[in-house]
């Protein structure tokens, strides 16, 4: 770890995070033409952003910074692959099986399913033995994010936290920087046992939202579990949620999953497949054999 990564690190502890993220909402909901105009090409142009896979391209046509930053892609920009998928364009942080319950954050740090899911030892149980993928959403990517698999909603979780980013000097740095923020975890339920799609809040955030929902962050105060009266199914490839600005989003799977052969720190992008849940063989699954005669 470099000086300055150490650094920004640390000086991120006494920054008042929910205030400079709460005032980034207010100018990102902003429908004044000169500045709204003024924020997304100087986005479009720090970050390199391509608009050429967005429904709409032009720049202008947003009425606010946060209509540009959450914009929908064109029906065939992301193509659906086979078995489980990205649920969001980042970067492949970190993915394996949960040892213990804990996931790996960074090389070093690990941290709690139970803590991540909001203490509650039930259902990080539920966990035990299954797997995890993270994948990091940097400014310049499509921030909307969509199921992996298809599931049907049981409960949402809010989890009040700090706002530390969550780049990777920070994951490096900060201890259980993921089971610190602010997250939603919602849990599904799938053809593959539970899942749980935890999007994490970070610095400049200003808010979470889900289809089901509208926007749900930022609250206040205790942890806070939702039900709906209703069955909310999400077929796989259909959003779910996104940010506004960029974050994290933390999968995990009851079932162990066995990943494609990536290396961690590789772009991915909603859709494209990252591996397939471990169906093992048991000896009612095995041809049957047979015996001599005597």
């Amino acid at each position: 770890m470099t000086l300055s990564q150490k650094a920004f690190s640390l000086l991120q502890y006494p920054l008042p995070q929910h205030a400079l993220s709460r005032l980034s909402g207010k100018f990102g909901q902003c429908d004044n033409p000169w500045v709204k105009s003024t924020l997304i090409k100087a986005f479009i142009k720090r970050f390199n952003v391509d608009m050429s896979q967005a429904l709409e391209p032009d720049p202008s046509a947003y009425a606010t910074f946060n209509d540009f930053f959450t914009r929908a892609l064109k029906a065939d920009a992301r193509p659906l692959g086979e078995g489980i998928l990205s649920p969001a364009d980042g970067t492949l942080s970190q993915y394996g099986r949960l040892q213990a319950g804990q996931l790996v954050q960074a090389k070093g740090h690990t941290y709690s399913a139970q803590t991540l899911l909001g203490g509650d030892t039930a259902l990080a149980e539920e966990f035990l033995g299954g797997s995890f993928a993270t994948v990091y959403l940097s400014p310049r990517d499509y921030h909307r994010v969509h199921m992996p698999v298809t599931g049907t909603l049981r409960e949402m979780i809010y989890v009040p936290g700090r706002l530390f980013s969550v780049n990777q000097a920070t994951a490096n740095y900060v201890p259980g920087l993921f089971a610190r923020n602010e997250r939603l975890v919602c849990i599904f339920d799938t053809e593959h046992g539970p899942m749980a799609m935890v999007l994490v809040g970070a610095m400049i955030v200003a808010a979470i939202e889900t289809v089901w929902s509208g926007q749900v962050t930022p609250l206040a105060g205790q942890p806070q579990r939702m039900q709906f009266g209703q069955p909310i199914t999400l077929e796989k490839g259909a959003e779910m949620g996104r940010f506004k600005l960029g974050s994290t989003v933390v999968m995990c799977f009851t079932k162990p999953v066995v990943f494609d052969d990536y290396p961690t720190g590789v772009m991915v992008s909603m859709g494209q497949a990252l591996g397939h849940i471990d169906k093992p063989t048991h000896d009612s699954d095995a041809p049957p054999t047979s015996e001599p005669m005597v």
